[in-house]
């Protein structure tokens, strides 16, 4: 029944405008839509999500979002040059060295806050 319906990502913001200029200057996203109450569609890699106003923002402690990098290393670098700053994250045995988490089958992880305090990682491909 449900094979068919498709996801949307959605990330509340507290400051629609600062959360528009952190995807934008960070990510280098422009919205491809925006709607009433200043909330903005974004479309990336297959992928529509949505940033809407919420008093909420930043409150889930979990990952909001995952981003796919086929250039990790390339992409961390990118991002630390506008700004980003990568969490400290520990599973275990396993623990970030400077940003990022080595995982057991070669891949590579990393956490980072947008402007409003959502969770988003970020794999290699």
């Amino acid at each position: 029944m449900f094979e068919s319906i498709s996801f949307q990502v959605t990330l509340p913001a507290s400051d629609i405008e600062r959360a528009k200029a952190w995807y934008e200057a960070t990510l280098g996203l422009q919205p491809a839509e925006e709607g009433e109450f200043g909330a903005a569609w974004y479309d990336t890699g297959g992928v529509r999500f949505m940033l809407y106003e919420s008093e909420f923002a930043g409150t889930n402690k979990a990952t909001a979002a995952s981003l796919t990098a086929p250039d990790f290393d390339g992409a961390m670098e990118l991002l630390r040059t506008r700004g980003a700053v990568f969490d400290h994250v520990e599973f275990g045995e396993f623990k970030t060295v400077d940003g990022v988490l080595a995982l057991p089958d070669g891949r590579k992880a990393a956490w980072v806050k947008d402007s409003e305090g959502n969770i988003l990682s970020i794999t290699s491909g």
